[in-house]
């Protein structure tokens, strides 16, 4: 099992804080990785009497603060001076064990249950989705063997098998899929890549397409307002992907797909060793789809046809003699779009009336630096540097419709991390930098602006390693634009017994709309784009402010000697102020300011359960309530169902030394009736109804592992072929004042089967 370099430094550990150090040091988020002290590896063994990892394993010196937590690999390592001689290892339904020490070989041990008679075998394998017992956020780590349960192309569609995350399309031309998190559309979500905002801005309609699925490592899913270190901006909670690293990823990696459809890609990953400290990976992303499908002849293509090449050079240094680590990224896109209707020919029809059509075409070029640095005579020191500058081109055009952006964009920021007294106490600060520079252009007006902020955090953590845990932070910034502003956040996770956590959050999020480039959708319509200005400085209006509260309740346990855990999770949003998109004038959609009251309430029960050996079951349902206040009355949010369902089964056989295994999945989503935006000044025939029809989906995916190396599956999306009938108003008249591609809130093209392979050389 490879050792991976970069790890999260113990959960507690001993010494004292250099206060002068303190103020004088106020640099970045550390890329938390380890020193060259004592290392192990915490395992358990299965029924086929061999070692798998246990991940979030409790490990630290006896009478001592000093400790760690095994990740996913089981694998940690903590500080070690020879006084430290005995080591307590400990995790919830398992024998606690205390190890005697004499130096820093490495460890390797294996936990039995408690709840296992002598005779019986322990049975247990790595996790692909994991939740912390001991984190004071809410947070869920969605692993690679997660992802690989599906296609996951990209990003966007990464989220298929969690329940946390809603995905739908967001109109019936564009085949762009949107998330959504407590309620909430994903421009209230901080989605960060490698803790650096990624997807903002202009890349906010499209941006989760521009992120290959093999490219991910994993990917972290915070409820609620997520910490102060990571930015104001953040209010129904953070994504954050962990991409795969140069030195830990394999040499050579290639994975093939093709769909029904006739959507075709290829990812390929190239990672060589250059010395003892550098590694490098060149990765490689193309996806083509050129076939029109009509399949509810309405006239308009179901998808777009596209083309994507995405290509990244990752960099990586690492020197844990001197506490070294460092990342370099260099990355460009193309990606090009065209839909609309059938005939549509764009070099004789664009921005005509001859046939309806868009084009979107998409450029965009990224450079980031991360660098980290741990004080090998103080590792509960450590400081670091991350930045990141990205162009960003988009021309497009919907119809008789233009909008055209570029955006510049540099973030950069800087932390310190330390303790105070001893390792229950712990601290982050520094300073963070954003700078965007957007140029739109709509369809003949222009708007432009620049936006910059800098901000200083600090945030601190007690842990006593046992019942609580508590994360307070605060940040203030000075914007340009929306001025000096204060962002407070809470966390705190209480352990009341054995395999339980109760958590609680309090956090203040703001933010700057971006009313075109996170609602294009409005442009394949006829409708008249009204902003009612209140004299703000973005767009004329002010900034979207929100408080975000939760509770969420976990509760771990052994029935039938099988593990299992239940989550009880409640969040409600409340805007101060927000942007409201008011499509309910069907000839048009308003933006303007909150006037009255505009909240998220949601609600999620899920049940995880080993039922038999190898054959997991994840079962969870939801429940929204979100309303605002719109000029025609309190109204339900357009299109987000009040109740889901969902339901995920995966099952892999035994592992055999020739034959390999086969694995099975398969995921159910149910949703209720949708709330359609009001038709009623519309002529009857250009009506909808006030709610949309339930609809059910199921995807299942079979993967043959012929080995470590090699490897096919196949599978099918929506496989009981649900479609919406009229996802399009008014398509015989696209040029008319009733064309509309907004209603959708289900499927357009019906069933779709694919099939993939993917080899590895390690």
């Amino acid at each position: 099992m490879k050792n991976l370099f970069i790890r999260k430094y113990p959960a507690a550990f001993v010494g004292s804080i250099n206060i002068k150090i303190a103020l004088l040091l106020i640099l970045i988020p550390v890329f938390s990785f380890s020193q060259e002290k004592l290392k192990g590896m915490i395992m358990e063994v299965n029924e086929e009497s061999k070692h798998v990892p246990v991940a979030g394993a409790n490990v630290y010196w006896l009478n001592t603060t000093v400790g760690a937590i095994t990740d996913f690999e089981g694998t940690f390592t903590i500080p070690y001076k020879p006084e430290y001689k005995k080591l307590v290892v400990s995790f919830v339904g398992y024998k606690t064990d205390t190890l005697t020490v004499k130096n820093t070989d490495h460890i390797h041990h294996i936990l039995q249950s408690t709840s296992s008679l002598d005779e019986v075998v322990v049975t247990s394998r790595k996790q692909a989705t994991a939740k912390s017992y001991l984190a004071s956020q809410n947070i869920m780590t969605v692993s690679s063997d997660e992802l690989l349960k599906a296609a996951c192309c990209n990003l966007s569609e990464s989220f298929e098998t969690n329940p946390s995350i809603d995905v739908n399309f967001a109109d019936a031309v564009s085949g762009t899929r949107q998330i959504k998190m407590l309620g909430l559309t994903s421009p209230y979500i901080l989605i960060t890549t490698e803790n650096i905002p990624s997807i903002r801005g202009a890349s906010q309609a499209y941006g989760l397409s521009f992120i290959p699925g093999t490219w991910v490592e994993s990917i972290q899913i915070t409820k609620g307002g997520g910490s102060v270190v990571n930015g104001y901006e953040s209010i129904a909670g953070q994504i954050n992907t962990e991409l795969v690293k140069p030195k830990t990823d394999n040499s050579l990696f290639v994975n093939l797909y093709a769909g029904s459809n006739e959507r075709l890609e290829l990812n390929t990953h190239l990672n060589t060793n250059i010395s003892e400290k550098w590694d490098t990976g060149l990765y490689i992303h193309g996806n083509t789809h050129n076939k029109k499908h009509d399949v509810n002849d309405d006239g308009f293509l179901d998808m777009p046809i596209y083309n994507q090449i995405n290509i990244m050079n990752r960099w990586q240094y690492t020197n844990p003699e001197k506490g070294l680590v460092s990342f370099f990224n260099v990355k460009y896109l193309n990606d090009s779009k065209q839909t609309g209707e059938l005939d549509f020919n764009p070099d004789t029809d664009k921005l005509t009336t001859n046939a309806w059509g868009s084009e979107i075409d998409t450029q965009r070029f990224e450079a980031a630096v991360k660098l980290g640095y741990v004080n090998p005579e103080i590792p509960y020191q450590s400081i670091g540097f991350q930045s990141a500058f990205s162009w960003h081109e988009q021309d497009s055009y919907f119809g008789l419709n233009i909008y055209n952006i570029i955006h510049n964009s540099l973030y950069a920021n800087a932390m310190y991390n330390s303790i105070i007294s001893d390792s229950r106490h712990k601290i982050k600060t520094g300073l963070s930098y954003t700078y965007d520079h957007y140029n739109e252009l709509v369809n003949t007006t222009n708007y432009e602006r620049t936006e910059a902020s800098i901000g200083g955090f600090f945030e601190y953590n007690y842990d006593n390693l046992d019942k609580l845990n508590v994360t307070a932070g605060v940040r203030i910034d000075n914007h340009n634009l929306l001025g000096v502003f204060i962002t407070p956040r809470l966390h705190a996770r209480y352990t009341p017994w054995e395999k339980s956590a109760i958590r609680a959050s309090i956090g203040r999020g703001k933010r700057s709309a971006n009313i075109f480039t996170e609602n294009q959708s409005m442009f394949a319509t006829s409708r008249q784009i009204n902003i009612l200005s209140s004299g703000g400085n973005i767009y004329g209006l002010d900034p979207e402010i929100a408080w975000n509260y939760g509770v969420s309740f976990l509760q771990g346990f052994n029935l039938f000697g099988r593990k299992g855990d239940v989550t009880l999770d409640f969040y409600r949003t409340d805007f101060q102020n927000q942007i409201v998109v008011d499509y309910e004038n069907p000839q048009g959609v308003g933006f303007y300011n909150l006037d009255g009251e505009s909240y998220a309430n949601s609600l999620q029960l899920e049940f995880n359960y080993n039922v038999f050996t190898h054959f997991d079951l994840r079962l969870a349902y939801k429940y929204y309530d979100v309303k605002t206040q719109y000029t025609s009355g309190k109204l339900e949010k357009p299109l987000t169902p009040q109740h889901r369902l969902f339901a995920n089964a995966s099952y892999e056989t035994k592992a055999q030394e020739k034959g390999g295994k086969w694995k099975f999945d398969a995921t159910y989503n149910w949703l209720s009736k949708q709330r359609f935006p009001s038709t009623v000044s519309n002529p009857v025939a250009y009506q909808v109804p006030a709610y949309s029809p339930t609809v059910g989906t199921l995807n299942a995916q079979i993967t043959k592992v012929f080995s470590p190396k090699f490897e096919i599956y196949v599978g099918g999306e929506n496989i009981t072929n649900v479609k919406q009938e009229n996802a399009i108003l008014a398509p015989n008249d696209p040029f008319g004042s009733y064309f509309d591609t907004t209603f959708v809130y289900g499927p357009i093209f019906g069933s779709m089967y694919y099939t993939g392979l993917r080899f590895k050389i390690e």
